[in-house]
């Protein structure tokens, strides 16, 4: 397609723009406007210039995050946006995956673990479940790449996505911002900090993000409504931080957060694939699904948080404790092979079988505790030490239903996981010259994972399953993750960095016992990374440049095989994998008011098992493994694919345009665009799942006045109403779905 060509032109031709900036940078005078701001980044638990980080991290303001959600997206549309970040989800707007360099969990259930872990505020957000809180008055998002278990929780080989959000201060100020566009959506967000004396200050946050209906459900069963049945949804969140500061050494932050969300889940949608073919079909109508089951897809979500943190500054140390407790309950319904088996049902949306699932109801319970001491002051040696315990109890009752709209399930599964890990760290740092640092770390851990599971037949029931009693599986596992790395200041303006590091993921355990009597079990993971860069500050400050070459090795790595003709979901681990890559990011402000920011990653990544042999989509689709049987059951063979939802390319373009005016006012527009390609959906290789190229571009403009803080802008996101395949449903027929659908309208800031 002819814009997919101009899409990587430009995505090129920008990055070629970045590095070959410097005739553009001498035009322009060297002025505060021209020169980019530092940015301080809290990526080893310190304050510090991103450029003093001996690994790869790229940060994300508030703003940018702000202007990418405005027409109602959620965490999934910063998928891209870093280099060699990928998110996605078959849930909805819960539970998103993340994946760094490749390595990351398809597993859709909510007790599966992943190797990039979120942290919010200092606290680990270890569960599925908890990774889709919304995005709200956020100072900045860091993208930590490669392993980070020396410093962070628990679960971190492939990297860390930190979150830190607006803090109290000592003055009055904040926010209001409120987006009205198409599709019914209204997105409101406010925050205000409030100083109430000289030692004691509260910050307030919210959000509301609305959507109206606006799919059709066309089989019009009985629990379809007037035309506009699904799509919408009601998300509401608040934050209250309360900081204490009682005397000059000793400050606390408690935060208090809350969220209630009602929406639609995930539109599956049969038949929109062909044989041979991964582009979507004529079937495929955004503004109209076909489903017999699912109850239109519905989804809750409410979840409630403490945390308190508590900091002594003892002069030369500083003690810092951290305690957390979070809360959640989740419940919906899915028509999970996107279309009708009824006899009666035409070819477009006629499935061989029902496929409708629920989760009935899903409680976690997760506690946390660190404590760290870490050296004060600027001195040739740094360090810092500490402890940390999580702890997670999570229980979920799930059913399967007949798939024609009844309402009581047939077969009802109830799993109980509960989950400790503890561990104990140290990392020094130490300045060899005055411009050779050396950082090592080294980390601790011990993990258990406890699985038990019923299955229930109702009475009056039509399934054939039978009854389990109690089942239970146990793992566990001890390990020690480090790191070194070393950092030379080769001027003020160059840092060039190496690093090395082990990283690790505990034990899982998977039990889809609605349909299996099979509890699966996966070793851990262990990962060993390599990777060397530069970061640059470029003509006077004009221009930013970052470049990381990395090589890991993954040791046991776990996978999840998903779907086949049987509908699985089983954990498994290779003997072996691998992938390198080169990650590129930068800014530069390239005059007459423009400025130019961009990311680039290559990203190759292969599973190294010459017998490990999965499940596959049978006759629907056009399998290119080799094919094994087994008995009567046929396998492909995967060594040598790629991991699943890995794109082997993604990047990243920006380009702002500010005018200023007599009066002090400004006018500005802004349009940005990603891009993945050559991405796989599942482990096996198939024509269909194996994803050439999505992107997807936005654009904003509008006016602003510094001095009063105010700001109106017209804003549109996925500017050309692109529908990328981001996940499919193998088992049944060839099902997809797809992102977000293109939204427009205005948007009012006013900043006090």
């Amino acid at each position: 397609m002819n814009h997919r060509h101009t899409w990587l032109a430009l995505s090129v031709s920008g990055l070629a723009l970045l590095a070959s900036a410097p005739a553009l940078a001498q035009q322009a005078p060297t002025t505060d406007a021209t020169i980019t701001e530092e940015i301080v980044v809290t990526a080893q638990r310190r304050s510090e210039n991103i450029r003093d980080v001996p690994f790869a991290v790229t940060a994300l303001g508030g703003k940018t995050l702000a202007a990418v959600s405005a027409g109602g997206g959620d965490v999934l549309s910063l998928s891209a946006r870093v280099p060699s970040l990928q998110i996605e989800s078959s849930n909805g707007r819960y539970a998103p995956r993340f994946y760094i360099r490749g390595l990351g969990n398809v597993d859709f259930d909510f007790n599966a673990s992943q190797p990039v872990s979120v942290v919010l505020d200092d606290v680990v957000l270890e569960n599925v479940f908890l990774k889709g809180f919304p995005l709200f008055d956020v100072e900045q998002l860091e993208v930590l790449r490669g392993p980070q278990g020396t410093l962070f929780g628990r679960n971190t080989p492939a990297g860390v996505v930190k979150i830190d959000t607006a803090k109290p201060s000592d003055s009055f100020g904040g926010f209001g911002s409120v987006a009205y566009g198409n599709l019914g959506a209204v997105r409101a967000e406010t925050g205000v900090t409030i100083p109430v004396n000289d030692t004691l200050s509260v910050r307030v946050a919210g959000l509301w993000n609305h959507r109206d209906d606006w799919v059709n459900n066309a089989y019009n069963p009985s629990f379809a409504g007037d035309g506009d049945d699904l799509g919408g949804f009601d998300d509401v969140a608040a934050r209250v931080h309360v900081a204490f500061k009682p005397t000059e050494r000793l400050s606390t932050l408690l935060t208090l957060q809350a969220r209630d969300y009602i929406g639609t889940g995930t539109l599956n949608r049969a038949n929109v694939l062909t044989k041979g073919s991964n582009e979507l079909n004529s079937n495929f109508d955004r503004d109209t699904v076909y489903y017999d089951g699912g109850r239109n897809n519905p989804q809750k979500q409410h979840t409630t948080s403490q945390s308190l943190q508590a900091a002594y500054d003892f002069g030369p140390v500083t003690l810092t404790g951290v305690v957390s407790a979070y809360q959640g309950r989740s419940s919906g319904d899915g028509d999970i092979d996107g279309g009708v088996a009824s006899a009666a049902a035409t070819a477009p949306y006629k499935t061989p079988f029902n496929s409708e699932t629920g989760t009935l109801s899903s409680d976690l319970d997760q506690k946390t505790i660190e404590v760290r001491l870490a050296s004060n002051g600027d001195t040739r040696l740094g360090w810092q030490v500490g402890a940390f315990f999580w702890d997670e109890r999570f229980n979920l009752v799930s059913g399967t239903f007949n798939g024609t709209g009844g309402l009581a399930p047939i077969v009802i599964g109830d799993v109980v996981q509960r989950s400790e890990s503890w561990s104990v760290f140290g990392q020094a740092n130490y300045k060899v010259t005055d411009a050779l640092k050396i950082t090592g770390g080294l980390r601790y851990t011990e993990d258990s994972r406890d699985f038990s599971g019923d299955r229930i037949i109702p009475a009056g029931s039509t399934s054939t399953a039978r009854p389990l009693f109690d089942v239970r599986r146990s793992v566990g596992d001890e390990q020690v993750s480090w790191d070194l790395s070393a950092l030379y200041e080769v001027n003020g303006d160059l840092n060039v960095f190496a690093r090395v590091a082990k990283g690790y993921r505990g034990p899982s355990l998977q039990g889809r016992i609605t349909s299996s009597d099979l509890i699966t079990a996966a070793n851990s993971e262990t990962v060993m990374s390599y990777e060397a860069g530069l970061k640059s500050r470029l003509w006077e400050g004009r221009a930013r440049l970052n470049a990381t070459a990395y090589y890991y090795e993954v040791s046991d790595p776990q996978f999840t095989a998903i779907g086949g003709e049987g509908n699985f979901n089983q954990l498994i681990n290779a003997d072996k994998g691998v992938g390198y890559g080169l990650e590129i990011d930068g800014d530069v402000y390239l005059g007459a008011g423009f400025s130019l920011a961009g990311g680039f990653a290559y990203n190759h990544t292969e599973i190294k098992d010459k017998d490990l042999l999965v499940a596959f989509c049978g006759a629907n689709c056009t399998v290119t493994d080799p094919i094994v049987t087994v008995g009567t059951t046929r396998r492909a063979n995967i060594d040598g694919n790629p991991f699943p939802q890995a794109p082997k390319y993604t990047a990243n373009i920006t380009l702002n345009y500010v005018h200023g005016l007599r009066n002090g006012t400004e006018l500005f527009a802004s349009t940005d665009w990603v891009l993945q390609k050559d991405f796989n959906l599942f482990l096996y290789e198939s024509v269909e799942f194996m994803q050439d190229t999505s992107f997807e571009g936005g654009a904003r403009a509008g006016w602003r006045d510094p001095v009063k803080g105010l700001e109106a802008a017209v804003y549109v996101r996925n500017l050309t109403d692109e529908a990328n395949v981001i996940g499919a449903i193998d088992f049944n027929n060839l099902t997809a779905f797809v992102n977000e659908p293109r939204t427009y309208g205005v948007q009012v800031t006013k900043r006090f």
